[in-house]
């Protein structure tokens, strides 16, 4: 597992969706390698989980229910971290649902805006309250990591608005990558396919494919993003990874449909 090269000052990190699976993951490999790490979502129990996780094993963090969708809480969000550990130098936009899987013609007008409200306007509020907070920081800049999907770039049947937030988060992420230069602000995504948590337990019953059919697909450890997002998290501000796709080497990817 990589180690944080600590510089200066400790460095912090933000992460949504914190409370449960890639994110859980995720911030635990964090706090081990040396990050602040700020933990958020929906549950505070779960939050408060991961937070005396990290404490345990001698690392600093701090639990903070919000709803991303909801830009005061967001704001609330970004100075309780500043609050407790002074800056913020990453921010993993990982809040994400995937929506209920309907026929497209089906999908209701709510259906479709609860998944864009949380996978798409929440990454946007918190990316804009990660560059208000970079760019005004000393040493200035930070980096903002993307939890993307596969289904950036291929779809699984019956999920528009998954798929339709997941290749705008790509979008956002090129966005931001290049506002953020002059803020040196560094912006990548992580697309993951098949990463075992509780979301992707179903899939040892069968998952839909394109043709109709339902079929098993291998899953992967979690602890392979945590490793990936470390990765990415430990390069200088110079350099950045602007995509990553880190899947199960079986799964019906490459050639899906």
């Amino acid at each position: 597992m990589l180690s944080l090269l600590v510089g200066k000052h400790m460095s912090v990190a933000i992460i949504t969706g914190g409370g449960s699976g890639i994110g859980k993951s995720v911030a635990i490999a964090l706090g081990k390698a040396g990050y602040s790490v700020v933990v958020a979502g929906r549950r505070q129990e779960t939050l408060d989980t991961v937070a005396d996780t990290i404490q345990a094993e001698n690392g600093k963090a701090l639990a903070v229910q919000a709803d991303v969708t909801e830009e005061a809480e967001v704001s609330a969000l970004f100075s309780k971290a500043i609050e407790t550990f002074g800056r913020v130098d990453l921010l993993f936009n990982n809040a994400g649902t995937f929506g209920r899987a309907a026929l497209l013609e089906e999908l209701s007008l709510s259906d479709w805006k609860a998944v864009v409200d949380v996978n798409l306007t929440g990454a946007f509020l918190c990316t804009q309250a990660a560059f208000r907070v970079m760019k005004a920081q000393e040493p200035m800049g930070g980096r903002i990591i993307n939890n993307g999907s596969i289904s950036a770039q291929v779809p699984r049947p019956n999920s528009a608005p998954y798929t339709a937030t997941k290749h705008a988060i790509s979008g956002l992420t090129k966005s931001t990558a290049l506002d953020g230069r002059k803020y040196d602000i560094a912006c990548g995504q992580i697309d993951i396919g098949n990463a075992a948590t509780k979301l992707t337990s179903g899939m040892k019953s069968g998952v839909a494919q394109a043709d109709g059919s339902l079929k098993v697909e291998p899953t992967m450890s979690v602890d392979n993003v945590a490793n990936a997002v470390l990765y990415m998290a430990s390069l200088p501000l110079d350099a950045n990874v602007l995509s990553m796709t880190v899947m199960s080497a079986k799964m019906p990817f490459v050639g899906r449909g």
